[in-house]
């Protein structure tokens, strides 16, 4: 199989960074769109998007797009797509679904149609009436925008954002995916010094421990497609080789990380330690209004609290002044910084260089970015 079309899904906001991540990889017909990024790649496209993708949620196959109003065109162009190609005939494949402004809106019932369809398909190609599916799982989705209908089939299995490293949790963590778009989306560099003031459980000091070692984030995981027939073995062995080559292991950081809460920085050592950035990446208990660093050049990248709770927002537009105050003391440095609060850059007492809409989870953010002068080169 030469050519496929494959799908890398993204919180909105990312798809941009997601799209300069997959052509970094050498895959050409990227097509943006809102949610997704398109592309041509082989079979072991597969294997390296998964392993090195930071920014993106899964990374899906793409078997087919048509436009369906009414269920006898979901079924038969369903039918017509070359799923015998695909899916083995002991797999188990079941179907989910999403309708925004199609005529078919009831998912259920479009899942129920494309999963009729497929069986029907599997029966004439495997001369069969009955499928246990009691192998590698194919999980189908149909996702239906303005009334077309998009098939595709996910090679991730759990999300991308699950690297392996967070195996413990605290409240409201930040997703390792947003965290790794908010370093990549800043002008930050391996050479220079990251601070993060508000750490909590460590997920922008770990991401961007990874970046700056070039290390490819499903390194330490698996994914539901190194099972499928379809893949041969030796290109699952081939793309890990490749990422572990490329790692700079050795390559020295300066990552700092620090909070007020001393129980979440106990999360943040044990993640730390599980990601093996112990070395990189510098913890302490430290209130922001304490922050100082002996550089004269680096960049803080940081999620504070929004103030979603009730409660809590007095406490946290205290905050947002404190870190104007203590940030302006730090004017050699690059500051950037996301929250949903509408009126941060008053709170802060600066107006952004440059400002972008993102997603954490649900809630919709801004990305402040303030940047600070080019250092000298040294």
């Amino acid at each position: 199989m030469d050519k496929i079309q494959l799908i890398a899904t993204a919180a909105f906001g990312l798809e941009a960074v997601v799209a300069r991540e997959v052509k970094d990889l050498g895959y050409e017909d990227v097509a943006v769109e809102n949610g997704r990024v398109t592309f041509t790649a082989d079979l072991a496209g597969i294997c390296r998007c998964n392993l090195w993708l930071r920014t993106a949620d899964r990374v899906l196959i793409k078997i087919g797009e048509f436009k369906a109003t009414t269920f006898e065109e979901l079924f038969q162009n369903t039918k017509a797509l070359p799923w015998h190609q695909w899916i083995p005939e002991d797999a188990e494949f079941p179907v989910e679904g999403k309708s925004i402004r199609s005529k078919l809106f009831s998912v259920s019932d479009c899942q129920a149609i494309v999963k009729k369809a497929v069986v029907e398909k599997m029966k004439e190609r495997y001369n069969r009436e009955w499928f246990n599916e009691s192998g590698g799982k194919y999980k189908i989705e149909v996702a239906l925008l303005k009334d077309i209908a998009t098939l595709t089939i996910d090679t991730s299995g759990a999300g991308l954002h699950k690297r392996g490293y967070r195996t413990l949790s605290n409240r409201a963590p930040l997703k390792e995916t947003l965290a790794a778009g908010l370093i990549l989306l800043s002008y930050w560099n391996p050479d220079r010094v990251l601070i993060d003031p508000l750490c909590g459980s460590g997920t922008i000091p770990i991401e961007a421990g990874l970046i700056g070692k070039n290390i490819a984030p499903g390194m330490n995981r698996n994914f539901v497609s190194e099972d499928w027939t379809i893949i041969p073995k030796n290109l699952w062995w081939e793309a890990r080789k490749e990422a572990h080559d490329l790692a700079q292991f050795d390559r020295p950081l300066r990552i700092y990380g620090s909070d007020i809460d001393g129980e979440v920085l106990k999360l943040a050592r044990y993640h730390i330690g599980e990601a093996g950035l112990e070395d990189d990446i510098h913890i302490q208990k430290l209130g922001v209004g304490e922050l100082a660093s002996r550089f004269q050049y680096g960049c803080i990248i940081t999620n504070p609290p929004y103030g979603e709770r009730i409660g809590e927002l007095k406490e946290v537009e205290g905050l947002y002044k404190e870190m104007g105050k203590v940030f302006k003391g730090m004017e050699t440095w690059s500051k950037y910084i996301i929250t949903s609060h509408p009126d941060f850059q008053e709170l802060f007492g600066k107006k952004a260089d440059k400002k972008r809409k993102l997603y954490n989870g649900r809630i919709e953010c801004t990305y402040y970015q303030y940047y600070g002068p080019r250092p000298p080169k040294e």
